[in-house]
Protein backbone atom coordinates (compact mmCIF):
# COMPACT_ATOMS: atom_id res chain seq x y z
CA UNK A 1 0.00 0.00 0.00
CA UNK A 2 2.87 2.80 0.92
CA UNK A 3 4.67 1.75 -2.31
CA UNK A 4 1.21 2.22 -4.08
CA UNK A 5 0.53 5.79 -2.44
CA UNK A 6 4.44 6.83 -3.30
CA UNK A 7 4.38 6.22 -6.60
CA UNK A 8 1.25 7.66 -7.06
CA UNK A 9 2.35 11.16 -5.33
CA UNK A 10 5.72 10.70 -7.73
CA UNK A 11 2.97 10.33 -10.69
CA UNK A 12 0.96 13.09 -10.04
CA UNK A 13 3.99 15.40 -9.83
CA UNK A 14 4.75 14.24 -13.02
CA UNK A 15 1.49 14.63 -14.60
CA UNK A 16 1.49 18.26 -13.15
CA UNK A 17 5.28 18.88 -14.77
CA UNK A 18 4.09 17.23 -18.08
CA UNK A 19 0.74 19.16 -18.41
CA UNK A 20 3.08 22.41 -18.49
CA UNK A 21 4.79 20.69 -21.79
CA UNK A 22 1.48 20.62 -23.81
CA UNK A 23 1.17 21.95 -26.76
CA UNK A 24 5.09 23.58 -26.81
CA UNK A 25 6.80 23.66 -29.97
CA UNK A 26 10.39 23.22 -29.74
CA UNK A 27 11.06 26.96 -30.26
CA UNK A 28 8.38 27.16 -27.57
CA UNK A 29 10.51 24.81 -25.33
CA UNK A 30 14.09 26.97 -25.50
CA UNK A 31 13.27 30.35 -25.02
CA UNK A 32 14.35 32.04 -21.64
CA UNK A 33 11.02 33.65 -20.63
CA UNK A 34 12.77 34.64 -17.39
CA UNK A 35 15.71 36.66 -16.29
CA UNK A 36 16.88 32.87 -15.42
CA UNK A 37 18.56 30.88 -17.78
CA UNK A 38 16.20 28.01 -17.21
CA UNK A 39 14.27 26.83 -20.08
CA UNK A 40 11.24 24.82 -20.49
CA UNK A 41 13.46 22.71 -22.82
CA UNK A 42 16.32 22.74 -19.94
CA UNK A 43 13.88 21.50 -17.06
CA UNK A 44 12.45 18.85 -18.91
CA UNK A 45 16.18 17.47 -19.56
CA UNK A 46 16.97 18.20 -16.38
CA UNK A 47 14.43 15.75 -14.95
CA UNK A 48 14.98 13.34 -17.28
CA UNK A 49 18.53 13.23 -16.15
CA UNK A 50 17.17 13.10 -12.49
CA UNK A 51 15.36 9.79 -13.18
CA UNK A 52 18.02 7.95 -15.13
CA UNK A 53 20.43 8.83 -12.39
CA UNK A 54 18.44 7.96 -9.18
CA UNK A 55 17.12 4.67 -11.44
CA UNK A 56 21.12 3.90 -12.15
CA UNK A 57 21.59 4.35 -7.92
CA UNK A 58 18.17 2.30 -7.55
CA UNK A 59 19.53 -0.57 -8.95
CA UNK A 60 23.03 -0.51 -7.50
CA UNK A 61 24.76 0.29 -10.48
CA UNK A 62 28.57 0.76 -9.57
CA UNK A 63 29.92 4.59 -10.01
CA UNK A 64 28.53 7.76 -10.43
CA UNK A 65 25.88 8.23 -12.59
CA UNK A 66 26.60 9.68 -15.68
CA UNK A 67 26.40 13.87 -16.11
CA UNK A 68 25.99 14.00 -11.70
CA UNK A 69 27.83 16.76 -11.54
CA UNK A 70 27.48 18.55 -14.58
CA UNK A 71 25.26 21.40 -14.65
CA UNK A 72 24.80 21.61 -18.48
CA UNK A 73 22.01 18.76 -17.85
CA UNK A 74 19.77 22.32 -17.71
CA UNK A 75 21.23 23.43 -20.74
CA UNK A 76 18.40 22.40 -23.97
CA UNK A 77 20.35 22.98 -27.25
CA UNK A 78 16.32 22.72 -28.98
CA UNK A 79 17.19 19.39 -30.56
CA UNK A 80 13.63 17.59 -31.32
CA UNK A 81 11.25 18.46 -28.85
CA UNK A 82 8.73 15.27 -28.73
CA UNK A 83 11.84 13.38 -28.87
CA UNK A 84 13.20 14.96 -25.00
CA UNK A 85 9.32 13.92 -23.94
CA UNK A 86 9.54 10.61 -25.20
CA UNK A 87 12.93 10.53 -23.52
CA UNK A 88 11.50 12.15 -20.23
CA UNK A 89 7.92 8.93 -20.14
CA UNK A 90 11.14 6.18 -20.57
CA UNK A 91 13.13 7.33 -17.96
CA UNK A 92 9.81 7.73 -15.90
CA UNK A 93 9.05 4.38 -16.55
CA UNK A 94 12.45 2.91 -15.84
CA UNK A 95 11.66 4.49 -12.04
CA UNK A 96 8.94 3.00 -11.64
CA UNK A 97 9.98 0.02 -12.46
CA UNK A 98 13.01 0.05 -10.47
CA UNK A 99 11.01 1.27 -7.58
CA UNK A 100 8.45 -1.52 -7.71
CA UNK A 101 11.52 -4.62 -7.98
CA UNK A 102 12.85 -3.26 -4.74
CA UNK A 103 11.89 -3.21 -0.95
CA UNK A 104 11.16 0.51 0.47
CA UNK A 105 13.10 -0.53 3.09
CA UNK A 106 16.72 -1.46 0.92
CA UNK A 107 19.49 0.93 1.68
CA UNK A 108 21.52 1.45 -1.18
CA UNK A 109 24.97 3.33 -1.83
CA UNK A 110 24.95 6.89 -3.11
CA UNK A 111 27.92 7.94 -5.47
CA UNK A 112 30.38 10.34 -3.76
CA UNK A 113 30.00 14.22 -4.61
CA UNK A 114 32.11 17.27 -3.14
CA UNK A 115 29.53 17.97 -0.79
CA UNK A 116 29.71 14.61 0.76
CA UNK A 117 32.85 12.57 -0.70
CA UNK A 118 31.10 9.76 1.89
CA UNK A 119 27.65 9.44 1.36
CA UNK A 120 25.67 6.95 4.03
CA UNK A 121 23.37 4.60 2.29
CA UNK A 122 19.44 6.22 1.40
CA UNK A 123 16.64 3.91 1.38
CA UNK A 124 14.69 3.37 -1.42
CA UNK A 125 11.81 5.05 0.12
CA UNK A 126 13.47 8.41 0.71
CA UNK A 127 14.80 8.16 -2.72
CA UNK A 128 11.34 8.27 -4.16
CA UNK A 129 10.60 11.07 -1.48
CA UNK A 130 13.37 12.75 -2.95
CA UNK A 131 11.99 12.08 -6.42
CA UNK A 132 8.97 13.39 -5.30
CA UNK A 133 10.18 16.99 -3.96
CA UNK A 134 12.76 17.27 -7.16
CA UNK A 135 9.51 17.16 -9.50
CA UNK A 136 7.30 19.25 -7.67
CA UNK A 137 9.99 21.92 -7.24
CA UNK A 138 10.42 22.14 -10.97
CA UNK A 139 7.04 21.48 -11.79
CA UNK A 140 6.62 24.76 -10.22
CA UNK A 141 9.58 26.42 -12.30
CA UNK A 142 7.79 25.31 -15.52
CA UNK A 143 4.76 26.76 -14.32
CA UNK A 144 6.19 29.70 -14.41
CA UNK A 145 7.96 29.55 -17.28
CA UNK A 146 4.96 28.70 -19.15
CA UNK A 147 2.94 31.56 -17.56
CA UNK A 148 5.23 33.71 -18.63
CA UNK A 149 5.81 31.97 -22.33
CA UNK A 150 2.22 32.44 -23.18
CA UNK A 151 -0.20 32.85 -20.22
CA UNK A 152 -0.94 29.21 -19.83
CA UNK A 153 -1.72 27.93 -17.07
CA UNK A 154 -0.73 24.68 -15.40
CA UNK A 155 -3.44 24.78 -12.41
CA UNK A 156 -6.37 25.98 -14.93
CA UNK A 157 -5.56 23.28 -17.77
CA UNK A 158 -5.64 20.33 -15.00
CA UNK A 159 -8.88 21.72 -13.06
CA UNK A 160 -11.04 22.89 -15.45
CA UNK A 161 -13.90 23.68 -14.32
Amino acid sequence: MELNDLLHELNDQRRTFRVTMRGLTTADAVKRTTVSELTLGGLLKHLTWCERAWTHVLTSQPGRPRGWLDGSQYVWNGNDFGQLLESYDEAVRATDEAVRTASLDELVALPPAPWDPAPEPMSIRRIVLHLIRETAQHAGHADILRETLDGQSTTATLYEF
